[in-house]
């Protein structure tokens, strides 16, 4: 569930049921056209589809980072730090466009990047992306 699918009625009678947040990351640096920009996003939402919609009553989807940078990882960070503070268990970072390194985004628990992914096996995406979430919530991290 995305974040603003809650108000606070709902998130204090449901909210220990979402142990997972997703922090989308998109990585745009502001040079691209408006067609690669619109590319970008739509690679990314279809990405954040395969971890939204499997585990829809798990995990809530905040907004996303958009713009790349090094100010942008220590931001990743910070949310990440800060998302567990409130209660999440969990926080999994999400780049569709980007392949980040687990030794820079270190606070996150999941770095799950589409480039990395599509070139490590001969796994379908999805199939990878469930099979990491998994792998986190049975072992953690």
């Amino acid at each position: 569930m995305k974040f603003s699918d809650f108000d606070r009625k709902t998130w204090e009678a449901d909210g220990h049921f979402y142990d997972t947040c997703v922090i989308p990351y998109t990585g745009l640096q502001g040079t691209e056209t408006p067609p690669e920009t619109v590319a970008a996003l739509e690679r990314q939402r279809d990405f954040l589809d395969l971890v939204e919609k499997p585990f829809q009553g798990r995990v809530v989807t905040y907004p996303a980072v958009q713009y790349g940078g090094a100010e942008s990882i220590a931001l990743l960070n910070g949310l990440c730090r800060k998302v567990k503070s409130i209660g999440f268990q969990y926080a999994i970072v999400l780049s569709a466009n980007e392949a980040l390194l687990e030794e820079k985004v270190y606070e996150s628990d999941l770095l799950l990047c589409l480039p990395g992914l599509k070139g490590d096996s001969d796994a379908s995406v999805s199939s990878r992306v469930r099979d990491e979430i998994q792998r986190l919530w049975l072992n953690g991290k």
